[in-house]
């Protein structure tokens, strides 16, 4: 792992092309005091491809050596943790993971998909190769939407690697039922023939943090130029997404809910369900059914839409997630 440190007062003038990994423009104010002062920046290379991300030390005079590995949504980056990572430094040190496509992370190959099954390879050999110097062999997740899928998959697969799982907003895989495996997997290839659009490009990072405020998981002005500098490269007229547009292409293959409840079924880490209650899953009914299979569930409600953690009051999130992973 190569360490890039941001010292102090570093990010009020850091461009992109003094230190590799930095965001242009980038505020300090808006990352929060304790966040912008803390982290580096941080390069995991794997067989296949370099993964990115930010690191935080553990807090003076703390000795676990279990550390924290964070996983952000899909679209999302590593700064989205920005604000809880720090918090979660008297347990030991922090990491924030760029997934592939996102953020400084390396692409796939051209002709491949961003499968979800690839995620879980990705954070499977990052552990084997980059982890495994603990007391025990075992790390802590934390995953928000895609990260807690992915978070969750590799727990199942790999419990002897996981000491607890926290799942932000995010509660299994999205499932489809049977009957549309052919539809899905015909929208998939034709999209694939078709390939992405053209790139928007925008004047400044203000404006494109503007476009990313609605959608459909909203942020606001504060959360939204936050976020958006570590998915943004400089073109010839402006700044275009970093991410990769395949990303938004859809998946080939879908779960099926009877996978995902067999899934969630095997986990047996100590679990946290961070649930917002104007997440994307407040509307779900059928997540019951979910939270009944999982053997060491913990369920914690807090106030906030899908990025309860970075957007708005986070202390509840930062609270919860601290007080899950102290109490063992």
């Amino acid at each position: 792992m190569n360490d890039i440190v941001i010292p102090p007062g570093a990010l009020d003038t850091l461009s992109g092309d003094d230190v590799t990994g930095s965001q242009d423009k980038l505020d300090k104010d808006k990352l929060g005091k304790k966040g912008a002062r803390d982290f580096r920046e941080s390069e995991w290379k794997l067989r296949h491809i370099a993964l990115a991300g930010l690191s935080w030390q553990a807090g003076e005079g703390v000795h676990e050596n279990t550390p924290v590995l964070m996983l952000h949504g899909w679209l999302d980056n590593s700064l989205t943790f920005v604000k809880l990572a720090p918090e979660l430094t008297g347990l030991g040190p922090v990491y924030a993971l760029d997934m592939a496509g996102h953020g400084h992370s390396g692409h796939r190959p051209e002709g491949q998909d961003y499968l979800l099954m690839d995620y879980v390879a990705d954070l499977a050999e990052l552990v084997e190769r980059y982890f495994q110097e603990t007391s025990d062999g075992r790390i802590n997740l934390v995953g928000h939407s895609l990260g807690g899928i992915v978070g969750a998959l590799y727990a199942a697969a790999f419990p002897e690697r996981v000491r607890n799982l926290v799942m932000i907003d995010s509660l299994g895989a999205i499932s489809r039922p049977v009957s549309e495996t052919v539809p899905q997997m015909r929208k998939a290839i034709k999209k694939r023939i078709a390939g992405s659009g053209r790139q928007v490009v925008y004047p400044d990072i203000e404006t494109a943090a503007k476009a990313r405020e609605g959608g459909l998981s909203p942020l606001s002005p504060e959360a939204a130029l936050t976020l958006i500098p570590r998915n943004m490269k400089p073109e010839e007229n402006g700044l275009v997404w970093r991410t990769d547009p395949r990303l938004r292409h859809p998946s080939p293959l879908m779960m099926t809910e009877e996978q995902v409840m067999a899934s969630l079924s095997a986990l047996e880490s100590r679990v946290l369900f961070v649930r917002a209650d104007q997440g994307l899953l407040s509307y779900r009914k059928d997540l019951d059914e979910r939270t009944s299979v999982i053997p060491n569930l913990q369920v914690s409600n807090v106030p906030g839409g899908h990025h309860c953690h970075l957007d708005g009051e986070t202390g509840y999130v930062a609270d919860a997630v601290r007080q899950f992973l102290e109490n063992e």
